[in-house]
């Protein structure tokens, strides 16, 4: 019987560390969520008995200050029986009154969470959307409080848009609920007179702001994109790559308000993409026109007979984004951490770019994917490379773009090979095979 010791990096040992730190790393996580789950519904309950014996018995508000005094005298190891809190309890049991909807959805958010819901919100349809998309993207409470401050609930899905009639279902209905009129740049300090490249670089210099207003899935491709259409040159404002809808986003920022040729520009700019950049698993890009105003009648006549999808949305500047917001977005190493598909997808493009520059300078006419390009490029002699070395990262790459998720070590690896392929590719006079 042999008894040896796995090699460290040996493959078999290594699949079987990742798959027991991911399950511990699970286990810990149902803990914590179980954990915090039996406190809300407590909670409720505490609650919900408090209410339903003031009603019964006819007891004032003092009651819940005896009943503090009394619970932190026979539990004084237990936070969160203050009176404060105990009438907290009774205002979320009162605003909750079916458990099912406490057990299945808001007692998956933390108790900060639920009193900012039941403080700031009275409907009950606008509290349990905000409870829903606060448990979808991790939202902390400053990232809720700031949400329902810009009033994201009135403004989400709201853009006049033409994806009904030009994207297939679902992905129209999804298109449609991730864009918003107005969008709320409350983080731009900007005057009246700004210009639209002011208006741009401000959006840049506050990209992870940009990021959360425009929602979960936008990763940030460029600014001012360079496309050559035709001999010429045409740049685009923003351009995304949007992980949920796999497709790329074109935003074009106006500082008036809209008039029709604006959509003629986007329509033109989504042929480009759609011809230059668009891969052939990816869905077709989508437009987003912001301006500083429009009239609804005249967008609805621009965008009737277009055949690109595309929407129409107002932008509103404020003075500058909230301290406690500020607080909560990632710093810079953060941001790149937690968002590594965004990296990987734009990596993508850039290589995806500089192959077809190559392959349309005489070797090939053919619309290729990066594989096929690469080796092409190695049959004809322009490119020396150890192609098998790179090809884990393109397929990471790959999927980035696509929407898939990736270890971070496994995208840090991927980003770093991609990166020294696009160096490679950029030189001039191809240096020798790796």
């Amino acid at each position: 019987m042999s008894h040896s010791v796995p090699a460290l990096s040996g493959d078999g040992y290594a699949a079987l560390l990742d798959e027991l730190k991911e399950r511990i790393r699970t286990a810990r996580l149902r803990a914590a969520v179980s954990v915090n789950q039996e406190l809300i519904l407590l909670y409720w309950s505490i609650g919900n008995d408090i209410l339903t014996r003031q009603s019964a018995e006819g007891w004032g508000t003092r009651v819940i200050d005896r009943l503090a005094q009394d619970l932190r005298r026979d539990f004084p190891d237990m936070t969160g029986l203050s009176s404060r809190n105990l009438k907290y309890m009774r205002a979320f049991a009162e605003a909750y009154r079916d458990r099912v909807i406490v057990q299945q959805l808001v007692a998956r958010l933390p108790w900060g969470h639920n009193i900012k819901l039941v403080e700031a919100i009275k409907d009950e349809d606008e509290r349990l959307w905000y409870a829903r998309q606060a448990v979808e993207h991790g939202w902390s409470r400053n990232v809720l409080a700031h949400q329902i401050d810009t009033g994201l609930f009135r403004r989400q899905g709201k853009a006049l848009t033409n994806f009904a009639r030009t994207l297939p279902a679902p992905q129209s209905d999804l298109a449609q609920e991730l864009v918003k009129d107005p969008y709320s740049f409350d983080f731009l300090a900007l005057g009246t007179e700004m210009s639209e490249r002011e208006l741009e670089n401000g959006l840049i210099d506050h990209l992870r702001a940009l990021v959360l207003e425009l929602g979960k899935g936008f990763a940030f491709v460029g600014s001012q994109y360079h496309l050559e259409v035709g001999g010429q040159d045409y740049y685009l404002d923003l351009l995304f790559y949007h992980l949920r809808l796999r497709c790329f986003v074109i935003i074009e920022l106006k500082i008036e308000d809209f008039k029709p040729e604006f959509a003629g520009k986007m329509n033109f700019y989504l042929s480009a993409v759609d011809a230059q950049l668009r891969h052939t698993d990816d869905a077709p890009s989508i437009g987003i026109i912001l301006c500083k105003g429009k009239n609804e009648v005249i967008v609805e006549y621009a965008l009737r007979d277009s055949q690109k999808p595309m929407g129409v949305a107002e932008y509103r500047l404020s003075t500058a984004l909230p301290e406690s917001l500020q607080a909560e977005l990632p710093t810079v190493a953060e941001f790149a951490r937690e968002f590594p598909l965004m990296t990987l997808a734009k990596l993508r493009i850039e290589i995806e770019r500089e192959l077809r520059r190559l392959i349309n300078n005489g070797t090939s006419s053919r619309l290729l994917s990066i594989g096929p390009m690469v080796e092409e490029l190695q049959r004809t002699g322009q490119l020396r490379m150890d192609f098998p070395a790179f090809r884990t990262a393109i397929d990471a790459m790959n999927r980035a773009a696509h929407g898939y998720d990736i270890d971070q070590i496994a995208a840090g690896e991927a980003a770093e090979l991609g990166a020294a392929l696009l160096a490679k590719l950029r030189r001039t006079g191809f240096g020798e095979a790796d």
